[in-house]
């Protein structure tokens, strides 16, 4: 029943339904705990809230398959919470992915012009018979649709790499589905779970040209 679904709600609530055991691999990018709005004012939901972010990747551990992956951005400001709570619900660090950006996000102390996931392993894996490189190539989504939307061509390489076709990927932190798109044009089936209605309806649209593409 959570094959190929489009769950809108709080991905802690919803997943307390999922069984145990039932995921393959899961491909997410939650909000950073930045308090992050782009030159256009958007925002992202809980991305001041630790609660509603941080104690997702218990139940994220728990629904995985024993020896599988999970791969997830992050902020690195908010590093020291995210390894914690990851290293509290079983899930070791076994790996590090860098995009460079040929631009610059933002300015500070330094100019930001990467994104990065950590791998995180349940378990003892089987590695990839192909391992990604750990510094991969960046391409820009335009964020038309999401203030923090990643590129097809971005997710696709992790998907392939650490599943296998008819493999269920989960991202509990959906956004404007592209983890969803990506894993149905890579033939696996998704659980994508997203608490704003419009990027719900959004990722619909955008798997139901999938479903025109691939028929």
């Amino acid at each position: 029943m959570f094959r190929n679904q489009i769950i809108c709600g709080e991905s802690l609530q919803v997943l307390t339904q999922c069984p145990s055991n039932s995921v393959d691999l899961v491909v997410t990018d939650p909000p950073y705990l930045i308090n992050y709005k782009d030159s256009s004012g958007r925002t992202l939901l809980n991305d001041d809230n630790p609660e509603g972010v941080l104690p997702v990747f218990d139940q994220v551990s728990r629904v995985l398959k024993p020896d599988s992956y999970c791969i997830s951005f992050y902020g690195w400001s908010a590093i020291a919470q995210f390894s914690q709570c990851w290293q509290a619900a079983g899930l070791r660090i076994v790996g590090h992915i860098v995009w460079p950006k040929p631009y610059t996000s933002r300015a500070g102390h330094v100019r930001y012009a990467h994104e990065a996931a950590y791998v995180l392993a349940k378990g003892k894996p089987q590695r990839p018979e192909k391992p990604l490189k750990d510094v991969q190539s960046w391409q820009y989504s335009g964020n038309r649709s999401h203030p923090t939307e990643k590129a097809v061509k971005v997710i696709a390489p992790l998907i392939k790499a650490y599943s296998k076709p008819g493999d269920l990927v989960l991202d509990p932190f959906a956004g404007s589905g592209t983890t969803a798109v990506a894993a149905a044009l890579s033939g696996r089936d998704y659980l994508s779970i997203e608490l704003e209605q419009k990027y719900c309806q959004l990722t619909e649209k955008r798997l139901a040209g999938v479903a025109r593409y691939c028929a």
